[in-house]
């Protein structure tokens, strides 16, 4: 029994030998302690930042609508027709009859109850619908006049509303005429006149 129980001890005894040697050996060999220095350290001066990249410039609304199609805008109007009718004295619906909505005063269409959101954007009936003003109402009605009893969404492709407002450009008496497209800065003002050339001297 006796026997026995010292070979049990003498082999744990020599296990545990063997593993601290193994362990002993592997940290001589691989030695964990990491260099002061980096060996490949990349000096970046200071201030120095990363360029971010530009967004593409909006395209301004007089472009946009220089290359409108009436034609489409009428396929796009289709989807206001529930809410909105367009033709010289045409009832009012949910919405006030638009026929020759561009350039007239906000919320004053006859007959029509605007919402008080509505008549405090029309600032007093200053305010006109322009294109500009359009353009924006139709993107995001809510963003634009918080508070609109006008349920659509809006449209956020800029050709989309650009089309849609060439449309609405046809349905009136008076048809109000684009905006123009600006020239680029640099060009507008046209090339730079010559330098004069010095008189001759005479002998």
């Amino acid at each position: 029994m006796n026997f026995n129980l010292n070979m049990v001890l003498a082999a744990l005894l020599g296990t545990l030998f063997v593993l601290m040697s193994v362990s002993f050996v592997s940290e001589a060999i691989f030695d964990p302690r990491l260099p002061e220095k980096e060996g490949f350290a990349i000096a970046v001066p200071e201030g120095m930042q990363t360029p971010k990249a530009q967004s593409p410039a909006a395209t301004p609304l007089a472009e946009l609508l220089a290359n409108a199609s009436a034609d489409q805008g009428q396929q796009i109007f289709k989807r206001c027709q529930a809410c909105h009718s367009i033709e010289s004295g045409g009832p009012n619906k949910v919405g006030p009859n638009l026929y020759g909505v561009v350039d007239r005063p906000v919320a004053s269409h006859q007959g029509f109850a605007y919402s008080a959101a509505m008549k405090e954007f029309a600032e007093g009936g200053q305010k006109h619908w322009t294109y500009e003003n359009l353009n924006a109402f139709i993107a995001a009605p809510r963003k634009d006049v918080p508070g609109t009893a006008m349920g659509f969404a809006g449209l956020s492709s800029d050709k989309d509303r650009a089309d849609l407002l060439a449309y609405l450009q046809t349905a009136s008496d008076t048809p109000v005429p684009f905006p123009e497209v600006q020239a680029p800065a640099d060009t507008a003002a046209g090339p730079a006149p010559a330098a004069a050339e010095a008189p001759a001297k005479s002998e």
